[in-house]
């Protein structure tokens, strides 16, 4: 019994070696694009042994030439805490293990894009608790040598939108004709849409699941998208009835930032009055102020900043 409990413990310490060793390196993600993916990689294979070319559509495209609507559409219809946790929802992860454990097997994923981003980059599509617990560190990892912004950089241009098309730039050539920045609300609702299984539902296999999730991003991004999306991720949703601070009124879809001064007017303080000094006797001198009279204005003066 001894010595098989020293044999388990030297293969976990090998095993654990072993995945310190393989961990990525995702720092170098700050200043060089991928060139390829776990997930590509994969599905080359799969292609390869169907006895199909193994080519794929991947195309890189900086952050500004995607549209707004699409990195909003995916943000709401993948990750709406995006802007607010550290790689991980952990409010989502337990109510993926609640729905996991009703169900006794592993059907709800729970995944953050930062999440999606780690196993699309290096893991695979299994749901082994290994590689789960593997996705939750290099996810962790990601947010902490990357900004939020490039993370969804890539995210959006790794991610699978079809069979053999990765990435915003691609997707938006072939389901729509057209370059990623110049995708309308509704074409970005679609490709978000697809995102949970882009091989089955895509722009051109529009499922009821798929209309359903189309929908529901439309209307999130009615009441989301014409903000900046680090604000509408940051900002505390609205209470059913606010009370504090009014809800916010989209006029267009260009997001317009108006700031006023909320600083009241200074307050003015009446100049005080001296008063007159005794008569003082004949031969004495009537000692002269040294105080220059008052002459401010009653109003005062209010400078706007």
């Amino acid at each position: 019994m001894k010595k098989l409990f020293l044999i388990l413990l030297l293969a976990l310490a090998a095993f654990a070696a072993w995945e310190w060793i393989s961990f990525p390196d995702v720092e170098l993600l700050a200043a060089k694009n991928p060139e390829t993916t776990a997930f590509m990689e994969l599905r080359k294979a799969e292609l390869r042994r169907a006895g199909r070319a193994d080519q794929l559509d991947y195309r890189f495209v900086p952050y500004g030439r995607i549209s707004s609507n699409l990195r909003r559409a995916v943000l709401v219809g993948e990750d709406d805490t995006f802007y607010e946790h550290e790689g991980v929802d952990v409010k989502g992860l337990k109510e993926a293990l609640r729905k996991d454990w009703n169900k006794k097997r592993l059907v709800a994923g729970g995944s953050t894009i930062t999440q999606q981003l780690a196993k699309n980059l290096y893991l695979s599509p299994s749901r082994n608790p290994f590689r789960k617990l593997k996705e939750y560190l290099i996810a962790r990892s990601l947010e902490d040598h990357l900004s939020k912004k490039r993370i969804l950089e890539l995210y959006l241009n790794v991610a699978e939108f079809g069979d053999g098309i990765y990435g915003a730039e691609a997707a938006a050539r072939h389901y729509f004709g057209k370059s990623a920045a110049s995708l309308t609300p509704l074409e970005a609702a679609t490709l978000a849409g697809s995102l949970p299984n882009p091989r089955v539902m895509n722009a051109d296999h529009m499922t009821k699941r798929m209309k359903f999730r189309q929908r529901m991003i439309l209307s999130r991004m009615r009441r989301w998208g014409y903000l900046a999306e680090q604000e509408v991720l940051t900002a505390k949703k609205p209470e059913a009835k606010p009370e504090e601070t009014p809800e916010a009124t989209d006029t267009d879809l260009t997001p317009e930032v108006v700031e006023t001064a909320t600083e009241g007017e200074p307050e003015s303080t009446p100049a005080a009055t001296s008063p007159e000094p005794a008569p003082s006797p004949s031969n004495t001198p009537t000692p002269q102020s040294t105080e220059p009279s008052p002459s401010v204005s009653p109003l005062a003066t209010t400078t706007t900043t």
